[in-house]
């Protein structure tokens, strides 16, 4: 009995070893291939909310590390700077709405540096389906509705749900979600007006 346990063991033994080779081999195999794919999806997104034909430089590798509790929360977010002819001309900025009704919100938020907004995105959630997840583009137009807006203020009363006085919309019985949102779009819209003056101490992406 115990040499039946050995050989089995000793099969075991050697169809781990084979099957975590192939693994390994299948990793090493793929893993430019998917480098570079995941490259290609953030660089869609980043022409989500800048529009390409604003800038003349490769947004996607000028990357900033940006520390402010304007954004959500304490954690370095990153920032992708645009320029146009050497000049900075706007930003694609990591943001978290920390208020969402199932938790916090990933945001990644395009703006000029005058308060103008040019695109949203959502880059994660964990909203209700049917209910809250309508912050995302492919599930309904509402996070379109940022792009072209402009933020006067922090006392900018527009930029609130139609619940609470502004000019967004809010869903059928999900109201904190979207105001979640809103209210972080807002504060780092304002947040993006400061970085021209920082862009010499920010620590690039990578940098420890």
């Amino acid at each position: 009995m115990l040499e039946t346990m050995r050989r089995h063991g000793i099969t075991l033994a050697i169809f781990a070893a084979c099957t975590t080779g192939l693994t390994a081999l299948v990793y090493s195999l793929t893993k430019d291939r998917i480098a570079e794919q995941a490259a290609l999806q953030h660089k869609v997104l980043l022409d989500q909310v800048v529009p390409p034909a604003l800038y003349d430089n490769d947004m996607q590798n000028e990357c900033y590390l940006v520390t402010n509790i304007a954004l959500g929360n304490e954690q370095p977010h990153r920032l992708y700077l645009a320029r146009k002819k050497g000049a900075p001309i706007a930003a694609a900025l990591e943001s978290t709405a920390p208020d969402g009704y199932s938790g916090a919100i990933q945001l990644l938020v395009g703006a000029d540096f005058s308060g103008n907004v040019l695109g949203v995105r959502v880059t994660e959630q964990h909203e209700t389906p049917g209910l809250g997840d309508k912050i995302e583009a492919r599930i309904s137009g509402w996070i379109y509705a940022f792009s072209g807006k402009k933020v006067m203020s922090k006392d900018d009363h527009l930029w609130a749900v139609k619940k609470d006085g502004g000019e967004f919309d809010q869903f059928t019985g999900a109201t904190i979600t979207p105001r979640a949102v809103v209210n972080a779009v807002k504060r780092t819209t304002l947040y993006l007006e400061t970085v021209p003056e920082q862009l010499s101490s920010l620590p690039a992406c990578g940098e420890k």
